[in-house]
């Protein structure tokens, strides 16, 4: 697929996400090494009324441009239950060892909460109130949402369980790491199934079968690609809430975007900057190559093994060494 006499390489982001009638969008960043720069080589808007097979476009574009990573934004694995052959026991008491993991792993966090409780039962409710409190000049991200004293929220998201037949155990890992935050800024949780229509997943499927056996396909979440932008100071909190006040986002996205530009020496010609800025559906194809960009520089969150176990290859970029 790749030319060896080409010095440079590539990384794409794909959201894929919305009904069947919604455009969508490629975002191609090539990275030049002699150069130390980044370029937006293609955002391409695909319109449904253009084309007679969606399908084909995305992987013609991928045969185009020599496309060597993809990152997305649907679910490359399967729960455990898709996958398990044993005569089911019943989703509460599953035997897959990753499930046992993640479910001891809860549990105790739970304990651990519940026992700090029980010893200075005072003590712990002031510092509860403390954490839960509205302060605007704290940083969003001064906790993950497993470090104790847990929040009300977080608990309940604990006692209601894994569910192996709708959450693979990067759910739980993303749960600890961003639970609070996924849930104040973008009044969200995240569920690998949760925002997946069936006729999205069967669409998949058979797109995955099209794709050239050495693409390298990674997996990633706009909210917390966003949410890594800002630990790496590179969007601040109040930007981070602007882009979801239908008055104000495009002005938040265009401030976020030149400050990328920048930061991360990225070159946009104007055309995909205006595109960028004007359309919500370009911008998060665009975050999740951001995200492609940690794949290829090797700028990534460290994830346990457990994690990715199943073959999702979900990954976190990390801003903050740029």
């Amino acid at each position: 697929m790749n030319n060896p006499a080409n010095t440079h390489a590539n990384v794409a982001g794909l959201s894929l996400g919305g009904g069947r009638r919604e455009n969508f969008f490629f975002c191609l960043l090539e990275h030049y090494p002699e150069r130390g720069r980044w370029f937006l080589k293609s955002l391409h808007q695909v319109k449904d009324e253009e084309i007679q097979d969606r399908d084909e476009i995305i992987t013609s574009w991928i045969a185009q441009y020599g496309l060597q990573k993809l990152v997305v934004d649907f679910p490359l694995s399967k729960p455990p239950c898709d996958t398990c052959q044993l005569k089911c026991p019943g989703a509460n008491v599953c035997p897959q060892p990753a499930v046992i993991e993640v479910r001891k792993e809860m549990q105790t966090l739970l304990e651990t909460d519940a026992k700090m409780e029980k010893e200075n039962p005072k003590r712990y409710e002031q510092a509860r109130v403390a954490a839960e409190e509205t302060d605007w000049a704290r940083d969003l991200l001064h906790k993950t949402a497993d470090e104790h004293i847990l929040s009300r929220s977080f608990k309940r998201k604990l006692r209601k369980g894994f569910v192996p037949y709708w959450h693979r155990p990067i759910d739980y890992w993303i749960w600890k790491s961003y639970y609070d935050q996924l849930l104040s800024v973008f009044k969200t949780s995240y569920d690998s199934y949760g925002h997946v229509s069936v006729m999205l997943l069967a669409r998949l499927k058979y797109l995955l079968r099209h794709l050239p056996s050495d693409l390298d396909l990674h997996e990633s979440s706009i909210q917390i690609v966003l949410l890594e932008l800002y630990r790496a100071r590179l969007v601040g909190k109040f930007q981070l809430l602007q882009l979801f006040d239908l008055d104000l986002q495009s002005m938040a996205r265009e401030t976020l975007i030149r400050g990328i530009e920048q930061q991360l020496q990225l070159f946009i010609y104007d055309h995909d900057f205006e595109m960028l800025v004007k359309n919500p559906k370009a911008f998060d194809s665009f975050l999740l190559a951001l995200a492609g960009q940690g794949v290829l520089m090797k700028r990534l969150r460290e994830i346990p093994s457990w994690g990715n176990h199943d073959g999702g290859n979900f990954v976190v970029p990390d801003f903050s060494a740029v």
